[in-house]
Parts: structure tokens; sequence; C-alpha cells
């Protein structure tokens, strides 16, 4: 009678191993679009907040045709992008859009003193850095989860049920990257 029950309790411990396992990669998986989701919110506010500048812009900068373009095609890009390799690509390029943007914005003083367009820079620079603090917490998520379906024994549950690794959120634009030069001679 014990010798059937040992068999059985071993079988019990696995299965309840198992279902944990199962279990966490669920949790993990959910957190990893739960913070994708919290990039998105911000990337859409920012998508919404660009026209609202260039417009702002376009009365001031008339000789910036070409930037104002970029902004606005690199925007659209941004929004058709469809997966997470493609929308990080875009949202660097977009970025890069912005901070030349900004960097002509300095030779007008006028525009630079427009109450209206100095609310929508405070705006974008404060979704900028929440797409930052999200962009952050979706990379973590990414690689809890990914850690989860890589190791061993949750890496034979992962096989099981299809569960794949998950993409970065990596910078593209090689801008960003770079150290930016001080210089004050």
């Amino acid at each position: 009678m014990i010798i059937l029950l040992i068999p059985l309790i071993v079988i019990a411990i696995l299965f309840v191993v198992f279902i944990g396992i199962y279990n966490s990669l669920v949790r993990l998986r959910n957190r990893v679009k739960n913070a994708w989701s919290q990039i998105d919110v911000q990337l859409k506010r920012r998508h919404d907040l660009i026209p609202n500048l260039v417009e702002t812009a376009k009365g001031y900068m008339k000789h910036e045709k070409e930037t104002l373009e970029n902004i606005t095609q690199a925007r659209s890009r941004a929004m058709g992008a469809g997966s997470v390799g493609e929308r990080s690509k875009a949202e660097g390029t977009l970025s890069g859009a912005i901070s030349k943007f900004f960097v002509v914005v300095e030779n007008y003083p006028d525009l630079k003193a427009n109450q209206n367009f100095l609310s929508l820079q405070e705006e974008l620079t404060s979704t900028e850095n929440r797409i930052g603090f999200a962009r952050q917490s979706y990379n973590d998520q990414v690689l809890f989860f990914n850690n989860k379906i890589q190791m061993f024994p949750s890496s034979i549950v992962a096989g099981m049920f299809s569960f794949t690794v998950e993409e970065f959120f990596e910078i593209e634009e090689a801008g960003e990257r770079e150290v930016p030069k001080v210089d004050f001679s």
C-alpha cells in the first residue's frame, strides 16, 4: 500500500510544480503585455501632441518646411509600425526628428516665447520622460519573462505551451546612443 502511495505523491508533487511553473509563465507574459500597453499609451500621447506642436510652429517657421514634414512623416511611420522591433525603430526615428526640431526652434525667439508652444513643448518633454520609464519597465519585464522561458525546468513547460521570447524595446536611432558634445568656447 505504501509502495503505491509513493509514486502517486511524486506525481502529485510534479503536477503541482508543473502548474506553478505554467502559472508563473502566464503571469510574466501578462506583465510583458501590460508593460507594452504602458509604452503604447505614452506613444499615443506623444503622437497626439505632435500635430499641435507642429501647427503652433508653422506660423513662425515658414522656412523650415522640411523639418516639419520630417516630423509628420516620422509620426505616421511610427503610428503604422507593427512589431516591437519595427515600432522601436520608427519611434527612434521620430525621437531624432523631434530633437532636430527643437534644435531648429532655437533660431526662432518669438516661437520660443509663445506660451502655447512652451506648454506643448513641456508636455512633449514630460511624455518623452514617461516613455523612457515605460520602456525601462517593459524591458525589465521582458528580461524576467525571457529568463524564465529559457531556464530549466520552466523551459520544458514553455516549450510545451509555445511560450516564445519577447523582443526588447531598443533604441535604433544612432544619434540617441551618441554622447552629446559640450563646448563652452
